[in-house]
């Protein structure tokens, strides 16, 4: 695959300095200015100022610039126009309103973390000591930036720009939806139908589960109406999820142990239908998830703006 992974966002919002905090305790390293870092990937958010909460823009990482010449024929097949430069391309996705650059970037390395051993009937591995994963007392820090779900006033425009486009595989499908990878990760964008363009969520790999379960914890101590969603498992994507909400209104999600789509051969994308798709195990999704609860203030906004 000529793209190798999602490199960074710029999230818009109307409180900067409060949405700021937030991703600070979130576990990312403040680098000043509204830039913000992981411990593998380097900085990979910005928040800027904007009216209303939204994904300004995402960059992606690719190869080389024979890449780039591809995804230029690509895009003027599709005719969606872009702006080159030497070691970039920009083109606006219409669907989600989203500035996407593909942008030539070495492929990010990451060190394993150190095996967890866990006791199982019958296989004893961490005889006489207690678990690791209770035993940790230093911050939750996201390793990566591993996805962001956005809604597009035109699905079947946007999945064509990012698939036939820039070049992304399409992992899974579920009505009005799809689970769309630029890297192993089973899914670096999902693009869904929606009634605004809007930022869902973004999603940060940590560890392993006990990672997922510390950091949402920290989170909620004295901010209980941070909590969307979690803890628990997807189908799509199989990832440990516990999903959170900063003070602008977007979801951030810390996951752990996502699939690994290695062998383009080997996966075989499906047509989900029922709620499975969603979580194999976990709380109820609420509503508020499926449906954020400031969606219609948001519609109403973007038309006064208008």
């Amino acid at each position: 695959m000529a793209l190798h992974r999602l490199a960074r966002i710029t999230m818009g919002v109307p409180d900067v300095d409060a949405t700021a905090a937030y991703y600070a305790d979130f576990g990312l390293t403040d680098l000043g200015r509204g830039r913000f870092a992981s411990s593998d990937g380097g900085e990979q958010l910005k928040i800027v100022h904007a009216s209303r909460r939204r994904l300004e823009d995402l960059v992606v990482g690719a190869d080389d610039l024979d890449d780039l010449g591809r995804i230029g024929a690509a895009l003027g097949r599709l005719e969606v126009p872009f702006v080159r430069d030497t070691h970039s391309l920009r083109a606006v996705d219409p669907g989600t309103e989203v500035t996407v650059t593909v942008e030539v970037q070495p492929r990010i390395v990451q060190t394993p973390p150190v095996p967890v051993p866990y006791n199982a009937p019958g296989l004893t591995e961490r005889p006489d000591v207690r678990a690791p994963g209770v035993l940790r007392e230093g911050p939750v820090r996201p390793r990566r930036l591993g996805h962001v779900v956005l809604g597009s006033t035109n699905q079947e425009a946007s999945q064509r720009f990012f698939t036939e486009g820039l070049g992304f595989k399409v992992s899974d499908l579920v009505p009005g939806a799809a689970f769309l990878r630029c890297s192993t990760d089973h899914h670096n964008v999902l693009v869904q139908k929606a009634p605004i363009p809007f930022l869902h969520h973004s999603s940060w790999q940590v560890d392993d589960v006990d990672e997922v379960g510390r950091g949402a914890t920290r989170m909620l101590e004295g901010h209980p109406e941070r909590h969307v969603w979690g803890l628990g498992r997807h189908h799509l994507g199989s990832n440990f999820f516990w999903y959170l909400k900063d003070p602008a209104g977007n979801f951030s999600e810390y996951f752990a142990d996502m699939d690994c789509i290695v062998d383009d051969q080997l996966w075989t994308p499906r047509v989900w239908e029922d709620i499975r798709a969603l979580y194999n195990w976990g709380p109820p999704v609420p509503a508020s998830f499926l449906q954020p609860e400031d969606l219609a203030a948001l519609m109403t906004g973007a038309h006064e703006a208008s």
